[in-house]
């Protein structure tokens, strides 16, 4: 009796950890489409997580004048002090925003996501969130308006709170290199497949990794189709999971 008993509550023990598991959300983020045969519009979203910047595509951005919403944590911030200062000098590409104070997963439940321990609870998800506005501001940035948690991956009770802190929360429709471990063949293809209304996601501070050629390529090929990018904060962006509305 003991042993069925241990058994049953092991799997409820199972069963529970399992729904939790299940909370997870990536949500998803549009444009309203255009409807323009032939073109369109596309959101470019980069992630600057931590370490560098990706010049190549910096410098593609700049030349050839694409525009881009940059996410950025206090911790790229701190070390990436030119590359910021180039992004400021070009207001009408860029547009920094909110990807959290030390790059930590917004779900407020101890877990791994992707290898990344998590913030673990609602202070925690709230300290990461305010942490990165306010890094935004002292690099000398207007207040975000969007955020977006490292892994993209959010508990449901986390996107409410974020909500009411102010944010939009940006998901994305194009997941176009991978965590930037794809290479460079596979991540053009993904961003130069991006259809009208698309958001893509890519990042930023990875320059050693062969994404980055890939992100450059894919972009360069959408404006040979005559797709119009737009910033997040230019477009009208829905949202699933309470993410926008």
């Amino acid at each position: 009796m003991g042993l069925l008993r241990n058994s049953l509550c092991a799997m409820v023990l199972f069963a529970a950890s399992a729904g939790n598991a299940a909370t997870l959300l990536e949500p998803t983020l549009h444009l309203k489409p255009q409807g323009v045969e032939g073109g369109g519009r596309v959101a470019l979203t980069l992630d600057a997580c931590g370490g560098k910047t990706d010049t190549r595509i910096l410098s593609a951005l700049v030349d050839n004048r694409i525009p881009a919403t940059i996410f950025v944590t206090g911790i790229w911030l701190k070390r990436n002090a030119e590359a910021v200062e180039i992004m400021r000098a070009h207001p009408d590409l860029f547009e920094l925003e909110n990807h959290g104070g030390r790059h930590i997963p917004a779900v407020d439940m101890p877990r791994k996501i992707f290898g990344i321990r998590s913030a673990g609870s609602p202070d925690a998800v709230q300290a990461e969130v305010e942490s990165g506005a306010a890094a935004l501001v002292g690099a000398g940035g207007p207040a975000a308006k969007w955020f977006r948690g490292a892994t993209a991956e959010y508990s449901p009770s986390a996107i409410a709170m974020i909500r009411r802190l102010g944010f939009k929360i940006a998901g994305f429709s194009v997941n176009g290199d991978g965590g930037s471990l794809l290479g460079a063949k596979e991540t053009a293809r993904r961003i130069g497949a991006a259809k009208d209304g698309d958001v893509i996601i890519a990042h930023i501070n990875q320059p050693t990794h062969a994404a980055g050629e890939g992100v450059v390529q894919g972009l360069l090929a959408l404006k040979q189709k005559g797709m119009t990018f737009v910033r997040l904060d230019d477009a009208e962006g829905v949202g699933n999971d309470g993410t926008t509305d």
